[in-house]
Formats: structure tokens, sequence, C-alpha cells
């Protein structure tokens, strides 16, 4: 009689084994598409021991993202919402203008927006590094490059 198959879940400390550093160059790319990506290599979902509740991700460094664009009328039309804890303080910036003052913060809102809630998706998220040029300070780390779609 064949024995099943055992599905192995690993734990925080074997992860830690298996962390990659990646760099991603969105000059070009949609922003939605590459988020996409990012968030997949952030939550170790490429990976085939991948488990859901353990940080499994890899690091990723993004460069050029004052380069990146958008499609649509999402230039002028989306906006960027922030809150001041006073009433009546909710402030609304169109992603134009987000992309010339704070061209990074268009990239960690878009994968934030796609990395889980919680203490997990805050531990992925600390392991974004986003770059307006491209030049970076984690050449030590020798990343690879990281194909976006």
């Amino acid at each position: 009689m064949a024995r099943p198959h055992r599905t192995t879940l690993l734990t925080h400390e074997q992860a830690l084994d298996q962390r990659k550093w990646y760099v991603a160059d969105v000059a070009g790319k949609t922003l939605g598409r590459a988020a996409t990506t990012i968030a997949h290599v952030l939550r170790g979902k490429h990976k085939p021991t991948f488990t859901p509740n353990v940080d499994m991700g890899d690091f990723v460094v993004v460069i050029n993202a004052d380069k990146i664009k958008l499609t649509g009328n999402k230039m002028d039309g989306k906006l960027y919402y922030d809150h001041t804890l006073y009433p009546g303080g909710i402030k609304a910036v169109p992603a134009k203008k987000m992309l010339v003052r704070h061209p990074e913060e268009l990239i960690k809102r878009a994968v934030w927006g796609m990395l889980p809630k919680g203490p997990l998706g805050r531990r992925l998220y600390k392991k974004l590094k986003v770059y307006t040029t491209a030049t970076h300070e984690h050449a030590a780390q020798q990343p690879e490059p990281l194909a976006l779609d």
C-alpha cells in the first residue's frame, strides 16, 4: 500500500535560511502589475515550501520608482487619502502630484494593499526597499534581477 504524500510546513527559523535579495527595475512598467509581482515575492508564494503563516518571502529592492506609469485616466482620477485625525482633516492627493513629490510612496501603497494586514503583513512590508533612482544601497547583498511582467 502506498503512503500518502505529506505536506511539510516550515517554521520561522527554517525560513530564515532561504532568504534572497531581488532588484526590480520598474522603469516603464505599469504600477499594479509590478506591485503584484513584488507582493508575490515578498510573501514567498513563488517558493515550493510556501507556508501561509510564516514569513517565507525574500527582500525586494525597487529602483527607478519615478519612471513608473499608470494606465488610463489614473494620473488625474486616482486619489490617495490621508487623514490628520482632526475633524474634517482628510487630505486627497492625485496620483500625478504624488508621482512628482513622492514616487516611492506610489509603489509602497500599492504593495501594502496586496499584503496581509496584521503582524505578518507588517513584517513582510519591512523587506520592501524603494528608491527613485537607479542606484541603491544594497549591492553588498548581491541582489538578483526580478523579472516583472
